[in-house]
């Protein structure tokens, strides 16, 4: 349910009213979810999920194109196959079964909307403090 939430602030924050923004907001937010622990946004700890993805990507390889999403430069493109090789099976697997697709049609949304998301959630060049919901809230300010 937590997921389902926090899609639609995505769905929202990507321009919801575009065709299939929202559904890829709803894989974003299932993919968010999932790196929380299934808790919605921080957990109790306080931990962004956001800053955990993009460190995952760096790790992956994705350096450039993690920090072009976090500059405030142009973003760099990421494809469906290099999402498939940064995520771990399992939450790739949960997140194509929470949004009813195949975990390659997921990765292909989360490649294709990823980096707007990260850019509109890192406007001053880095990742904000505090829980996901708050910091989608406050860029749609």
């Amino acid at each position: 349910m937590a997921g389902n939430d926090l899609g639609s602030l995505l769905g929202s924050l990507l321009g919801g009213g575009q065709g299939g923004s929202g559904g890829a907001g709803g894989v974003l937010g299932s993919l968010l979810g999932a790196l929380a622990g299934g808790k919605s946004g921080a957990g109790a700890d306080g931990a962004n999920p956001l800053g955990g993805l993009i460190d995952m990507l760096t790790k992956s390889g994705l350096v450039d194109q993690a920090q072009s999403w976090v500059g405030t430069g142009r973003n760099q493109p990421v494809s469906g196959a290099q999402i498939t090789e940064a995520l771990p099976d399992e939450t790739l697997r949960k997140v194509a079964a929470d949004a009813g697709v195949s975990p390659q049609e997921a990765a292909d949304q989360i490649a294709q909307t990823l980096p707007q998301a990260v850019d509109k959630l890192t406007p001053n060049g880095s990742v904000p403090q505090g829980s996901l919901e708050d910091i989608i809230r406050q860029q749609q300010l």
